[in-house]
């Protein structure tokens, strides 16, 4: 699998996002699956790689889900008046 770029992430609706990360763990799984088995990784920087790209895709969707959850306020709202 490519080294996926950041805006190729954002341009993702979330669904898309989901099946992404999932592969990715899947693969991530096997590649530590293999190395604790006794083999070398082919690339050990790939590893890191793909948990770099996971934690990019939770960023996403958290700041996805800040932006409706601010979206949804009041403006105004939760402020105080001070005289």
């Amino acid at each position: 699998m490519a080294i996926i770029r950041l805006k190729d992430l954002k341009g993702m609706n979330s669904e898309e996002l989901e099946t992404k990360r999932s592969e990715i763990e899947a693969e991530l799984s096997r590649e530590r699956g293999s190395v604790a088995a006794g083999t070398k990784a082919e690339n050990p920087g790939r590893i890191r790689e793909m948990r770099k790209t996971i934690a990019r895709i939770e960023t996403i969707k958290r700041e996805r889900g800040l932006r409706l959850q601010f979206d949804k306020k009041q403006p105004g709202g939760d402020r105080e008046t001070h005289a």
